[in-house]
Order: C-alpha cells, then structure tokens, then sequence
C-alpha cells in the first residue's frame, strides 16, 4: 500500500509538473512570449503622435504604432492611479475591486493589495516567469503586504508611494525592501516660488532640479532586469512616473522645446513646483518617456528577442486639468475633444492611448474600435502566453487575444466603471451608448470651517445617456429620448457595485 501511495504521489508530482510545462510550452518552435508592458502617468488620449499630437515628438511610439495595433475605445481601470492599477493587475473592474480610490498612507504608501492577491504578476511568476517592476506602484506601502515583492513580483526598483513620486528627482528609491540613497538634494515637490522672486529668471528655478532623473535610474535598472533574463520569459511592468506632475526634466531634454513653443513662467500657485517654461518641460518630459521605451525595445532587439515579446502601451487615466501644477492640456489638446480630464469618467478621464505590438501576429499598422478595459489584459496576456488555464475564475475581464490577432470577436456586452473620488461618480458603455452620473457623494461647505456631506439618494441620482457615435465628446445628453436604453444601462449600474467597506459609497451601497 505505501508502495502504491509513494507511485501515486509520484505520479500527481509528474503530472503537475507537466502541466506547468504545457502551459508555458514553446509555440512555434520558440519559447514562452515575453511581456512588456509600459504604463505612462497621466498622459492624455491624444498626448502622443499615433493619436494626433502634433506638438510633441514621440518617434519611438510612432514606429510602434506602425508595427502593430492602435486600441482606439480602450479605457483605464478608473479615473486616477492606485485603483487604475488595481483593475489592471486582479482583472476586476472598479464594482469589485479590493482598492476603489486613492488612499495614502503614513510615512509612505497606498493602501495595500490584500496578501495573497490572484493578480496578473503572481500568476506569471508562479508558471515560471521572471517577473520585474520599474517605476511607480501604488498598491501597498513598504511595510505591507501590498508591497511587489509580496505580490508576485522577483524585482522591484523605482516608488512604492505615489506621492513621493512627485518629485522626478528623488533622495531614494526601493531596490525591492532596501531603500536606496539617490544623489539629489532634498526639496518637497509642493511649493511656491519665493515671495519677490523675478520670475522672469531662469535662475530662480534651478533649485528645483537635480541630478539624478528618476525616470532614468529606473528605466537603467529595466534594461539590467532584460538582460539578466534573456534566457527565460520575463514580464516587465513599467509603470513610469511621467508625465505625471512635478513639471521636471532635465536639461538635454529641455533643450528641444525651450523657446520653440510660447511659454510664460508659472508660480506654484496651483500646485506642486514652479518652472520657468511649462510647456517645453511638458513635451520634453513626454518626448524623453518615449526615448526611455525606445532603450528598452532597443535592448530587447540587440537580444535579439523582438519577434518573441508582445508590447503594450498604454496610460493609467487622463490628462491633467485646468492647469494644475503649470499643466496645459488645452494647449496640447492632450484630450483631443474629448469631454473630462483626470478624475473624471466621462470619455477624457478615462479613455486612453494604447497600442500592441506582436511580430507575425498582431497584423502592423492596424487600428481596432473594440471596446476593451484594463481588467481585460489579465486573461488576454495569460491566453497569449499560454496559460489560458490559469486565468481565474470569477474576473471580469474579457480575453479580446482574438481581436490583437486580427480575427473577429464579439463586442463586449459593456464596460463598467465606479469611483467614489472627485464627487463620486459611476459610469457604464455597451455599444455606442454611455450612461453616466456625478455627483454621487455631495459636499456642502456650510461654513468656512466645516463641510457638510448632503446624501444623495437613489431618488435624486441623475443619469446623463450619450451616444458615443454621434456624440463622441459627450455634448448632448439624450436620456429623455432614449428611455429603454437608460433602464437597461442603469440595471447594469445597480448590478455591478458590490459593498466596500474600505471605500464606502453610501448611495450605490443602500441602492
């Protein structure tokens, strides 16, 4: 009998092993597809050449959009970073997600991924993965569970918090739990420039700069993460820290724009750093994001391992709004015309700039109009890399593989968005509709020193309905005339919230 069990074990043990090599078997004679995939920080729907930018230069996106597929209806997991991110790596839309809205916590951090998590890294690393993360995380403060390397995640270098990632030149930096001393002096990324101080210096802005970029450290430490492991498949993740504000960057980036776009001094006053000329900085910071993915693609051709990596690029929400922190989304038209900007689920907030490339397969300088989400990257990478098995079960993510390769799919039967941020607000598409609603969770200052919530109820929510087709830039709302549409829109928004207790949301809690 216990010959029988040890034969048995054996068996189970043999059998198992098999199967993870089957999952991650090589296709074609080559072995499992590399992952690349890059995540700009705030960057507008049409910040960048292939989506009709025409102030900034972006070569390095514009040759990657010619060698594969603009996603053109393809929406981040929510309106701002954590819970964007969020939706990207567990596959579940905002309704389900375990972290719904930005959440700091002291000394540094977001709150935490829960231990244990089923997300897109975990599962790549536990079928054979070398897994790396360069840039900024969000998801776990540095004494959680949250944190990448618990959660699934071999490297880690760049910010675990967002908001230290405000300052682009940064005293330190996490090489995986070791916090590494970065030479650059330590100022804070909020602040206004000194009362009487000529603004029409350029040297009264010096002192907000230094010496090493962050962006650059990070994306050096990408490309060691390619090289050490050429000889397995990799997923590297590169959430970058641009072109999200501070407005800074250095000097041989500069230099392209300075004095070629009109420019005026900006103060501080509405946020984060002063800088001398915000809009060369913009395009600058924008144009040397696009240099840094142009080293690492290069590194992966000098590896000779193009034909075998899927890349995929993308932004984690919209553009910034009305010129915080010295932005100018109107000048760039980062948002084309799109309605809403960051923090905002109408189409500007949360439509996003993608692009896929996969040699012999994703067909070259193609466009889809499929509507796809971030949770739906987690079964279409697994189904792509072979480890269709692996996906969970229970996401809400869509495996649209079929489309990437140029073969025909079926819509998606709708796209659903929550986010109890910015006045609370939720959001829903299914074909060329889009039901939306704001202002879910009203404030009323009722003094200069205290603020007032007043309750919405399911009563008094407002559904706005616009017809994307006709109406791209959401400008007419038609829910008066199209009442069949709004009943089933609005079923949907009742059905796909389920209660949070970390990130309450009283109306769509008690509806």
């Amino acid at each position: 009998m216990n010959m029988v069990r040890k034969t048995t074990c054996l068996f189970i043990m043999v059998l198992s092993f098999a199967c993870v090599a089957s999952a991650t078997q090589k296709t074609d004679g080559e072995r499992p597809l590399n992952i690349v995939f890059l995540i700009a920080d705030d960057l507008g729907y049409g910040d960048i050449g292939p989506f009709g930018q025409t102030k900034i230069k972006t070569p390095t996106l514009d040759k990657l959009a010619g060698q594969g597929m603009k996603l053109t209806r393809h929406y981040s997991g929510n309106a701002v970073c954590a819970p964007s991110r969020c939706v990207l790596m567990t596959g579940l839309h905002p309704g389900h997600a375990q972290i719904r809205d930005n959440r700091e916590m002291k000394p540094e951090g977001q709150f935490p991924l829960k231990p244990g998590t089923r997300n897109l890294a975990r599962i790549l690393h536990e079928n054979g993965y070398a897994t790396g993360g360069f840039g900024k995380w969000g998801l776990g403060a540095p004494d959680t569970d949250g944190r990448p390397v618990k959660q699934g995640f071999d490297r880690f270098f760049g910010y675990n918090c967002q908001a230290k990632a405000h300052n682009n030149y940064p005293t330190y930096l996490w090489d995986n739990d070791l916090k590494v001393e970065i030479k650059n002096p330590d100022f804070p990324a909020h602040q206004k420039m000194k009362a009487g101080a000529d603004l029409n210096n350029p040297d009264n802005f010096k002192r907000y700069s230094g010496l090493n970029y962050g962006m650059d450290l990070i994306t050096d430490e990408s490309l060691k993460f390619i090289e050490q492991n050429r000889d397995r498949p990799f997923f590297l993740y590169y959430p970058t820290i641009v072109p999200h504000l501070a407005l800074q960057v250095p000097g041989d980036s500069l230099g392209e724009y300075q004095g070629k776009l009109q420019d005026s001094p900006y103060d501080g006053s509405r946020g984060y750093l002063p800088n001398y000329s915000p809009h060369a900085t913009y395009a600058a910071m924008v144009t040397r994001m696009d240099t840094s993915i142009g080293r690492i693609l290069d590194k992966i051709e000098s590896l000779g391992l193009t034909h075998n990596t899927i890349v995929v690029f993308t932004s984690d929400n919209g553009p910034l709004y009305d010129r915080l922190g010295g932005t100018d989304t109107d000048f760039f038209q980062s948002a084309r015309d799109l309605r809403g900007r960051k923090g905002s689920l109408y189409e500007g907030g949360v439509r996003v700039p993608t692009i896929v490339k996969l040699p012999k397969k994703v067909p070259q300088n193609t466009t889809s109009a499929h509507m796809t989400g971030f949770e739906d990257w987690l079964p279409t990478l697994l189904t792509l890399a072979g480890l269709k098995m692996e996906i969970p079960s229970g996401i809400d993510g869509i495996d649209f593989s079929n489309i990437l390769l140029g073969q025909s799919q079926l819509p998606r039967p709708f796209l659903y968005r929550e986010f109890p941020g910015y006045g609370g607000q939720q959001a829903v598409w299914s074909g060329k509709w889009k039901a939306v609603r704001q202002n879910l969770i009203r404030r009323e200052r009722s003094n200069p020193n205290a603020v007032k919530r007043i309750q919405v109820t399911a009563n008094t929510m407002k559904t706005e309905l616009y017809d994307l087709e006709k109406d791209p830039s959401e400008s007419e709302n038609v829910a008066d005339r199209n009442p069949e549409m709004m009943s089933k829109l609005e079923k949907i928004m009742k059905s796909e919230h389920q209660y949070n207790p970390v990130f309450p949301f009283p109306v769509l809690d008690n509806h």
